[in-house]
């Protein structure tokens, strides 16, 4: 086996599939990086069983074959050599001779044929949606996945697709999110992806260059996310993920509407104050379109005010400032919806100009 690629693009592409490599593993070629030589690119694979990532890059193939590099050793290997041509020469024994201008070294590698294979998954059962909807749809919902390993269904999110329609849910227990999105597909399915494979996939179109759709593909097991330049393998998690529409309240007692910005700093502000305290709830009173947002500790205490719309009943409810924050955060609307039912019942967050993010929080006691 032996070919030729630039230092840049090898570089980029150990630093992608990285991602799936694991450290700690009983395979010892699973702590490796797959690389196969073939026609005019090399294919470039990280595998830890739970989570493949291949990817790809242009090479002038002299010689094709397959070969496992161990990936810490070769990753700082390569990402401290100059940008310039490298040359690979793997013979029978697997050593890899590396030639880089005037550098050269050799690292033992591990037979290629001895790699796991990736799954077979039928792109028959896949649908297309747009790259940076679907990482923004991971951004405002995989904060709310559990990281609880009790419950190992909440540690993955939801992915719901019926009659056109995509959501994706996550539920950790206190709060849940939910983003809505529309498709051009016929398939109905429903599948809880875990929470690092969705984190790793947010990143990796995060730094893509590429633009256009991403395809995901399901079997009983497996879900397949691709692109042109990627294809990102997990498993499923086994079991029933929660009826959330049973959880949403079907009506409210009162409504608020309030600026994002002004919310969100108010009660960043509060929650200095609360977290000196052990019960870091902040207290909401909502009254003669007004809310109030008080913290107290025993470092001292502080008190908001932010201008509301209010339709229905006045209100009194304790929150935990951080879950809060956490949607106002990722709410990409000037103005938000708070709809209540009762001081002990969960309040749902919406942007104000349309329906396609939901969330969820429940409230908690606050101290008299």
């Amino acid at each position: 086996m032996k070919f030729k690629c630039q230092q840049n693009l090898l570089s980029n592409a150990i630093n992608m599939v990285s991602k799936a490599v694991s450290s700690k593993t009983t395979l010892p070629i699973l702590s490796g990086i797959y690389f196969e030589a073939m026609n005019d690119s090399i294919k470039v694979i990280g595998n830890d069983l739970n989570l493949s990532i291949e990817t790809s890059l242009p090479a002038e193939i002299i010689e094709s074959g397959s070969i496992v590099i161990p990936a810490r050793l070769f990753s700082e290997l390569i990402r401290k050599l100059p940008n310039d041509l490298i040359t690979f020469d793997i013979n029978d024994n697997c050593v890899v001779d590396i030639t880089c201008g005037d550098s050269n070294f050799k690292i033992v590698g591990l037979p290629g044929n001895e790699y796991p294979e990736l799954p077979v998954i039928d792109e028959n059962n896949s649908f297309l949606i747009d790259r940076e909807l679907f990482a923004n749809m991971i951004r405002q919902t995989s904060f709310a996945i559990s990281q609880d390993e009790s419950r190992p269904i909440l540690t993955g999110a939801l992915l719901e697709i019926e009659n056109g329609k995509f959501n994706m849910v996550a539920i950790d227990g206190f709060r849940m999110a939910i983003k809505k999105a529309i498709v051009k597909t016929e398939l109905s399915r429903k599948a809880v992806v875990p929470g690092r494979t969705l984190n790793e996939i947010n990143k990796l179109l995060s730094s893509a260059e590429g633009k256009g759709d991403l395809r995901i593909s399901f079997d009983d097991k497996q879900v397949l996310f691709s692109t042109p330049e990627l294809k990102v393998y997990s498993r499923l998690l086994a079991g029933e993920f929660i009826n959330y529409n049973q959880i949403l309240p079907n009506e409210y007692k009162s409504l608020v509407i309030t600026d994002t910005d002004q919310f969100l700093t108010a009660i960043d502000r509060s929650f200095l104050m609360a977290r000196e305290n052990k019960n870091v709830a902040i207290k909401l009173e909502i009254k003669d379109d007004i809310i109030k947002i008080s913290s107290n500790s025993e470092m001292g205490s502080s008190m908001e005010k932010v201008h509301i719309k209010l339709e229905g009943h006045d209100l009194e409810i304790g929150f935990n400032p951080k879950y809060l924050m956490d949607a106002l955060k990722i709410i990409d609307s000037e103005a938000i919806k708070l709809e209540f039912v009762n001081n002990v019942s969960p309040c749902i967050v919406r942007p104000q100009d349309n329906d396609n993010y939901t969330y969820l929080v429940l409230p908690c006691r606050i101290s008299k």
